[in-house]
């Protein structure tokens, strides 16, 4: 059924002001004067095939995280502060009940364990207050551990390793001339390869192409990555800051891009990426043990999966993780490819634009939309892949655990192989099911809503620099303490049609506009070029 054309009108004129065509209708209530308004709000969404205007907006504001922390001359956070004498004397204290209640429970005494623990939870939270971190729950120290062993794979070569220094800025070079700077790089890792590949990404033989291990390579990519960065921190010895987007390439194997602050030597970031390995200690998940047509069956009695010829139980994730022995090979070594690119970046330079939006240049898509697929060969590749990703475990309480004789950890009945929800077996990621845009606790020292502020109060600024006042419901002068907001269900009789919330929101944006161009012919020429990228988006 074909839309009408009012909304088609109304959503075109929305998206060429960069309004949301997806609004949430909420209803604004003044405390004080029980005045109410119903407000447009934006959905959020970061894809496009959602919202493309709200897309937008997202990358924008990576973008401006991106250029903030690339070219830090300073370190973005300041060391803490030293412990005070209160925080010390507690944390003595702390010190002494740990001892006691180990006594106790050497004594078989458990009031008293039950009254230590009283007293250090008691303990944690005015430490909390202090800003000191307490330890664990007694709960959580109890819980066996199992360990494997830390040493490093024969076939993985070693690595340097040297005291991580407490700074995030790279080196600065000086010229024969006089002339400093401070270069930073980009860096782009990629997955080994599956199989050979025509010039459109699809396997020259599919039948000898391994999905397999590149399903298990895309759903563990996130832990490798993680390895990536703590072995090259310890091979240059100081804090290394990133900016990292995942994107597919065109084979459809994960691709990564990330903005490094400082430089590192090409020879050791080939070093480092060659000896970064991440292995999966899970149970074997080779050969499937039930077919589809016989799967095992939930019994609430047993609490547990029965196996449908025997009747018993089948193991447990701790028991099918505990029969996995020392001269095994875990089930899956995810590695990086030979693919390494790493190009010299400097702070303003003609590049650097060019290179942020390359390195976002795909956030607003999917993983399996980043690239046109126009071709049966290319749609075919796709679908092999998802079906792969179908019946791969993803996580320890995947539902496919059930198709290889193993009970998921935390099991409960309905769960069917291949019907796990899990995020990493969706068409439209691949298998990644880690976040898209990756970045250092240091990169800039804010976070992303910290980024949208100060790109709200930059306008903001400027407004009030010339006596003007905004209009919308973000600027408005009554405290926020004393604005009630309300979401409007479907059904809720004074919830507006969606072709009046775009209408709204329109007129809304066409006000700021006029504010801002009002702006621009005051100062004559225009806003400052060292704020945040102003347009009417950001408003």
């Amino acid at each position: 059924m074909r839309m009408p054309l009012a909304r088609q009108v109304v959503e075109a004129v929305a998206m060429e002001n960069g309004v949301c065509v997806r609004p949430m209708a909420m209803r604004r209530t003044n405390l004080d004067t029980g005045e109410t308004e119903i407000i447009p709000v934006p959905c959020g969404a970061t894809l496009a095939s959602k919202c493309p205007p709200c897309a937008e907006r997202a990358r924008r504001l990576r973008m401006a995280q991106c250029k903030t922390g690339w070219h830090l001359e300073d370190e973005p956070v300041p060391d803490p502060d030293p412990p005070s004498e209160d925080a010390k004397v507690l944390a003595g204290f702390r010190a002494d009940l740990e001892v006691a209640r180990r006594d106790a429970e050497r004594d078989s005494d458990p009031a008293g364990v039950a009254e230590i623990d009283e007293l250090i939870g008691q303990v944690d939270e005015e430490l909390n207050a202090l800003g000191v971190r307490g330890n664990a729950a007694p709960d959580s120290r109890d819980r066996p551990r199992r360990a494997r062993s830390t040493r490093r794979r024969q076939d993985a070569p070693d690595l340097p390793r040297l005291p991580v220094e407490k700074r995030t800025v790279g080196r600065t070079y000086e010229a024969a001339d006089g002339t400093t700077w401070r270069p930073s790089m980009f860096l782009t890792l990629t997955c080994d390869t599956y199989g050979r590949v025509t010039s459109d990404g699809t396997p020259v033989d599919p039948g000898s192409y391994d999905y397999r291990r590149a399903a298990r390579d895309a759903i563990h990519f996130p832990k490798l990555i993680d390895r990536f960065w703590q072995n090259l921190r310890r091979a240059v010895g100081w804090d290394v800051q990133y900016f990292a987007a995942l994107e597919p390439q065109r084979r459809l194997a994960p691709h990564l891009h990330a903005a490094i602050r400082g430089t590192v030597s090409r020879m050791l970031l080939r070093q480092v990426a060659a000896a970064t390995y991440h292995q999966v200690w899970w149970p074997s998940c080779n050969r499937p043990v039930y077919s589809d047509m016989v799967l095992p069956a939930w019994n609430a009695d047993a609490a547990a999966y029965l196996d449908p010829e025997s009747g018993r139980p089948l193991p447990t994730w701790d028991e099918a993780l505990d029969a996995i022995g020392d001269d095994e090979e875990p089930a899956h070594v995810v590695r990086f490819g030979p693919q390494l690119r790493a190009d010299g970046v400097t702070a303003n330079s003609a590049n650097t634009g060019r290179m942020i939006g390359y390195l976002t240049k795909y956030l607003t898509k999917s993983l399996d939309a980043c690239h046109d697929i126009g071709t049966d060969a290319q749609r075919r590749h796709v679908d092999r892949l998802a079906e792969a990703l179908r019946y791969e475990p993803c996580s320890p309480i995947c539902a496919n655990w059930l198709r290889y004789g193993v009970q998921p950890r935390n099991p409960k009945p309905g769960l069917v192989p291949g019907r796990c929800r899990g995020k990493a077996h969706r068409r439209e990621t691949l298998g990644f099911g880690g976040r898209r845009v990756l970045v250092s606790r240091r990169w800039s020292g804010k976070t992303l809503t910290d980024h949208k502020a100060d790109r709200v109060a930059f306008i903001r600024e400027q407004l009030e620099a010339l006596g003007q006042t905004g209009t919308g419901p973000a600027m408005t002068g009554t405290d926020p303490a004393r604005i009630a907001w309300t979401l409007l269900r479907p059904g809720d009789p004074a919830a507006p049609r969606r072709e009046h919330l775009l209408l709204q929101a329109v007129a809304q944006r066409h006000a700021w506009r006029a504010q801002l161009d009002a702006a621009r012919r005051a100062t004559g020429t225009g806003l400052p070029a060292t704020g945040p990228p102003v347009t009417a988006r950001a408003a």
